[in-house]
């Protein structure tokens, strides 16, 4: 696919823009933990909602929901309904919960609750699938780049990782925000011109591109339908609860967004305003999908053999864009991806100083800041660069990918079951805890590994292992209580 010399032009300077200005935090990132963990608190509200809304939208919801709503329906459209309650709980629990714990680590909480166990299990979890995602994004990211560009994808996975893990270790949590909010304002400029282009430019007009899409249902929400099997509404709805429960209450990289913030206050009308704002433009990427269903059906002489699903999008980037404009999209696109491998790199590096560093450490050193400067570089660097070789391996390993997810999955269930178990219980029982999470992942994994071939959508596995480590945990805990009381 040829790109006129101004789309190259636009696109390279966008990006090495982007990554520049990055760099620019370096002086003010390097005066010491707080200020590369959590900006010393000084971010402007509507650069951290801006920072959440692009950290929650990475390249792939770019690519992907387009992608299924030309394959399908609005089915995903469901997942965004359920945003505002995940909003409304970090909002009204988990905001002044952490800021009032006073941590950048999202679970102090959980060593307080349980004891250092369940903060070192769910950190460790944790940093395996900020690993998984950084490889992900990075070769999820190149496939598309290859498809427009022609270049190598292996070259696309190193030189992004390594661009990103630049400005990402020298300019901290700054850098990561500020540049998320840019490129979250490109992405939606972006995203709102190809739609406007798309419903304008079918032969007969607007009202063509809403007569197609209807007679092939496209408008549909999904299936009503109560089985476990499918992506239907309910699931889907369920599915969204509990996932976005875990992206807002446990994510390490929302929550240090909420202290990133100068007041509590000010982190819940950010995380209001940045997770709100998912909905309407989710709406538009969805829209994109179906319009784009409708402007190729209308003609299809324009859409060649053999490109559909998620490669139809970046096709009309390229093809039915205008010059200079397509530099554009590509870049927020590329942009996008870059914002999410920053924000794991910089979340990951904070876990590593302080959820492991400052535990098993014997003695303060001598230079205090230089030392623990030293621990986040290096510790960015090592996540950086075994994201850059995970992504690389996945290239040659057929249905890594979907492994990688499962695992993903298996880490994730047991994460937000134990956190929501200790929010409940006030005095909850260790043992009862670890019993919990066990039979949990043992839950998981048979919902996620292939070899068991369990009958229930993957969609839920999160939901029944986090239903399984918190009632179990709960009854144990509450089956001792009552054993005390009558001893």
């Amino acid at each position: 696919m040829e790109l006129s010399w101004i789309d190259y032009i636009v696109f390279f300077v966008f990006v090495g823009g982007v990554a520049l200005f990055g760099c620019s935090f370096f002086k003010k990132s390097r005066k010491g933990t707080d200020a590369f963990t959590k900006a010393e608190g000084s971010i402007p509200t509507w650069v951290v909602g801006m920072s959440i809304f692009a950290t929650f939208v990475s390249s792939i919801s770019f690519l992907g929901l387009p992608g299924g709503s030309y394959a399908g329906n609005w089915n995903q459209l469901i997942f965004s309904f359920t945003i505002p309650i995940a909003t409304w709980l970090a909002a009204k629990v988990f905001i002044p919960l952490y800021r009032g714990v006073g941590s950048v680590s999202a679970y102090q909480f959980l060593e307080d609750r349980y004891g250092y166990w369940a903060r070192g299990y769910v950190a460790v979890c944790y940093l395996l699938t900020q690993v998984c995602r950084v490889g992900s994004i990075l070769l999820l990211l190149a496939i598309p780049i290859n498809t427009m560009f022609g270049w190598d994808i292996g070259t696309i996975i190193i030189v992004t990782g390594a661009l990103t893990l630049v400005y990402a270790v020298l300019g901290g949590i700054s850098a990561v925000v500020w540049t998320d909010a840019i490129q979250g304002l490109i992405l939606i400029v972006g995203a709102l011109v190809c739609a406007l282009i798309l419903l304008f430019g079918m032969p007969e007009g607007p009202g063509q591109m809403f007569s197609i899409a209807a007679a092939s249902h496209k408008f549909s929400l999904g299936s009503l339908g109560l089985t476990l099997r499918e992506p239907t509404v309910w699931v889907v709805l369920i599915y969204g609860i509990f996932i976005n429960l875990q992206n807002y209450g446990i994510d390490q990289n929302y929550v240090q967004r909420y202290m990133t913030a100068k007041s509590t206050g000010e982190a819940v009308k950010a995380t209001l305003f940045g997770g709100l704002l998912y909905i309407p433009v989710s709406l538009v990427f969805v829209f994109i999908g179906t319009a784009l269903f409708s402007y190729y059906t209308a003609q299809p002489d324009l859409l060649p053999e053999g490109i559909a699903g998620d490669k139809v999008f970046p096709y009309f980037i390229v093809h039915g864009l205008p010059a200079g404009l397509t530099g554009l999209v590509i870049a927020s696109l590329f942009s996008a991806g870059m914002s999410t491998v920053a924000t794991s790199i910089n979340s990951s590096a904070t876990i590593v100083f302080t959820d492991f560093y400052k535990k098993i450490r014997k003695k303060e050193p001598k230079d205090e800041r230089k030392a623990h400067m030293t621990v986040l570089y290096t510790a960015s660097a090592v996540v950086g660069v075994v994201g850059i070789l995970i992504g690389l391996a996945m290239m040659s390993i057929n249905g890594v990918l979907d492994a990688w997810w499962k695992l993903s999955s298996i880490f994730s269930g047991g994460m937000l079951g134990l956190f929501l178990l200790s929010l409940v219980c006030r005095k909850p029982n260790r043992a009862g805890a670890i019993i919990a999470v066990a039979l949990g992942l043992c839950v998981i994994a048979w919902m996620s590994l292939p070899v068991f071939g369990s009958p229930i959508h993957t969609y839920l596995t999160i939901v029944f292992g986090t239903t399984t480590i918190f009632v179990v945990g709960l009854l144990i805990s509450l089956l001792f209580k009552n054993r005390k009381k009558d001893e």
